[in-house]
């Protein structure tokens, strides 16, 4: 399998922008960053904004200091660099077109106290041969969950189809869908609910055609595998500090602490207020931001529900998953040699992974190499009740690694953010698209709906080109090409009582 061209770009159009063609693109994550670099190498003048002091939303990254004088680069958190993310690889090839800075994290273990591991990494990539050879392998999913679990509802993961899997599924939620497959408890915690807590909501928090296209998307549609990939060294030097250098020098400009307040029209175009009292005018603008930031400039902006009362209804129904909270440790002890640089957790109260990296990128192996300690990351991914949550992530890592039980913390970070997109059961359909309905606003994050299958960190990318797209298409050059997996389930295609007849079951 290979990917799929899914959005062609018009050939027969020019490739650059005419000249003074400008454009304000608000936010500096990876959907703005994205579109922004689409934009700037077209021969658009853009101007960047971003509200916090670096760029990265939620993939950003800062130096601290520890006691001992040496400086750290912190993270919001551990990302997975999947290879079906096609569009943010090739934003990326912008800054190292062999992506050598990338590094695979080999395997994908998820570890529980209650039951032994299961490692979901090592399968073939191809599906249906990585299906298979789950049932295969795993020892979490047996002959009698198969034979005892709901078929008719378990083969709506082999089956998706966008619009008949919303129909039929957005308004249950993904809890409940786990629920009901019928499979052993060992299964569901260790390779179903592991995984929904991925997305930073909690599984009756999200519905659950979100995420049987994320199942599509990760797994059962991915030609690439389930393996990913890891910078070797910080997001700052691996990422955003090139990516500035590399905007800057096709004439962009970066504004770094400076929060979007409202917007207006502005005869063709749109007046931007900003935080610091500035206000910046153009024909063409992209909010590539946050949903609860979008929520929040698009109440303080009157006018905007006038002109455009589609895209302020939408903004004002946004929401925000439950906080995500990462704890950085730099310990004085090194964790047992066994440990996997990368492991989701199931069945703890608050912990939902742990990163080991003094393992994974040079920086913090080199503090590690010598002090003799270990840098940890521990993740809690819909954290209701974020108060004393890291205590909680430690104390619960060492009962599943005693080894990190009393060993001395020489210096920890703790973060607490809520700005990750909610997908509630009910809502498809609600969220803004790439196009609005304010004429000369595009809207990009990885909470927008895109015009084809893609998640986190993809969703943010493609939405940031196609947003690009959209200004250049309305000044007559052509977009970009965007790929992407198969949109459709293996078993799609089967008619659905022939589909339920061949399996013995009835129809849902």
């Amino acid at each position: 399998m290979r990917p799929r061209l899914l959005v062609a770009a018009d050939p027969s159009l020019p490739r650059q922008a005419p000249p003074g063609t400008e454009a304000i693109v608000v936010g500096a994550g990876v959907a703005g960053v994205s579109a922004a670099t689409v934009l700037a190498e077209r021969g658009v003048a853009v101007t960047l904004v971003e509200a916090a002091a670096t760029l990265g939303g939620r993939l950003g990254a800062w130096p601290v200091t520890l006691p001992d004088g040496s400086e750290q680069v912190v993270e919001h958190g551990f990302h997975a660099f999947f290879r079906q993310y096609y569009t943010w690889r090739d934003v990326l090839r912008r800054i190292d077109p062999g992506l050598g800075f990338l590094r695979p994290v080999e395997g994908y273990p998820v570890i529980s106290r209650r039951f032994p591991p299961e490692d979901l990494g090592g399968l073939p990539a191809a599906p249906p041969l990585n299906l298979l050879a789950l049932f295969a392998r795993s020892a979490s999913l047996t002959l009698r969950d198969l034979a005892g679990a709901d078929v008719a509802l378990g083969t709506e993961l082999l089956t998706f189809d966008r619009h008949r899997t919303t129909t039929l599924l957005d308004t249950m939620s993904a809890g409940d869908f786990l629920a009901g497959l019928r499979v052993s408890d060992r299964a569901r915690e260790m390779l179903f609910e592991a995984f929904a807590r991925s997305f930073f909501c909690d599984p009756q928090g999200l519905s659950a055609a979100e995420l049987v296209a994320m199942f599509h998307f990760y797994f059962l549609a991915n030609p690439e595998g389930i393996g990913f990939d890891a910078p070797r060294t910080d997001h700052l030097h691996a990422i955003w500090a090139p990516l500035a250098e590399y905007l800057r020098a096709r004439g962009a400009t970066i504004r770094t602490g400076c929060a979007l307040r409202s917007l207006r029209p502005d005869g063709p175009g749109w007046a931007l207020e900003l935080g610091d009292g500035a206000t910046l005018t153009s024909r063409h603008v992209v909010l590539a931001l946050d949903p609860g930031a979008l929520r929040d400039v698009a109440a303080a902006s009157p006018e905007l529900a006038s002109v455009a009362p589609r895209l302020a209804g939408q903004a004002a129904a946004l929401t925000t998953a439950p906080p995500f909270v990462v704890t950085r440790l730099w310990l004085g002890a090194d964790v047992d040699a066994s440990r996997a640089v990368f492991s989701a957790v199931s069945g703890e109260a608050t912990l939902d992974s742990v990163t080991v990296y003094s393992r994974l990128e040079e920086p913090s192996a080199r503090w590690a190499r010598e002090t003799g300690g270990c840098v940890l990351e521990l993740h809690s991914y819909a954290c209701t009740e974020p108060d004393g949550a890291a205590d909680r992530m430690v104390a619960e890592l060492a009962a599943l690694w005693p080894e990190t039980a009393g060993v001395a913390h020489v210096h920890r970070v703790d973060r607490s953010d809520a700005t990750a997109p909610a997908f509630p059961p009910g809502s498809a359909g609600t969220r803004p698209g790439v196009r609005t309905d304010a004429r000369g606003v595009r809207v990009a994050g990885d909470f927008v709906e895109a015009p084809l299958v893609c998640g986190l960190m993809e969703r943010a990318a493609v939405t940031g080109v196609l947003a690009a797209a959209d200004v250049l298409a309305e000044v007559g050059a052509t977009g970009v090409d965007v790929y992407g997996v198969p949109q459709r389930g293996l078993l799609a295609g089967l008619p659905s009582r022939a589909r339920h007849r061949a399996i013995g079951q009835r129809p849902l």
